[in-house]
């Protein structure tokens, strides 16, 4: 883990670090609400491909986004292993599907690199920074924009 000093703490801020097949990602733990197994969803006619469909969560209605569909890749194959990142999106709250949750990390915002220029304008609206900790690479997820403007706005 890296090192932070004590005139570092007070602009350090805590990420929860998760795996997207071999790819590590992570969010602001200030966005998380909690983190669950996974549980099959419900579809909803007509949704966007990248959406699961919702869930249960304690009377709740819970929908429920393929983070790797969301971020281009392949849609996950939920297993018993992956899990469900409830955050809160704007005045929402959505459930992440992902395959895991690695770590928390604490680091300050220096830690924090630019999304490379070679990388599209689609990535960059989706990967804040990146962060280059212990041999590892990993991409700093903009959730403000994991959810589309006009299904954002019709929350």
């Amino acid at each position: 883990m890296t090192e932070i000093t004590r005139t570092d703490l007070a602009s350090a801020r805590e990420l929860i670090a998760f795996r997207i097949g071999a790819q590590e990602f992570c969010v602001d733990i200030m966005s998380v609400r909690e983190i669950r197994g996974w549980t099959p969803a419900t579809a909803l006619p007509q949704s966007p491909g990248f959406v699961r469909g919702v869930v249960n969560l304690r009377g709740a209605v819970l929908p429920i986004v393929d983070l790797a569909a969301r971020l281009g890749f392949a849609p996950a194959e939920p297993t018993a292993r992956h899990v469900i990142i409830v955050a809160q999106i704007d005045n929402r709250v959505v459930g992440l599907l992902v395959d895991a949750v690695s770590d928390i990390l604490t680091v300050t915002d220096d830690l924090v690199q630019a999304t490379p220029d070679v990388a599209s304008e689609m990535a960059k609206t989706f990967v804040r920074g990146v962060l280059a900790i212990e041999r590892r690479m990993i991409s700093l997820i903009a959730l403000d924009h994991v959810l589309p403007a006009p299904e954002r706005d019709a929350a």
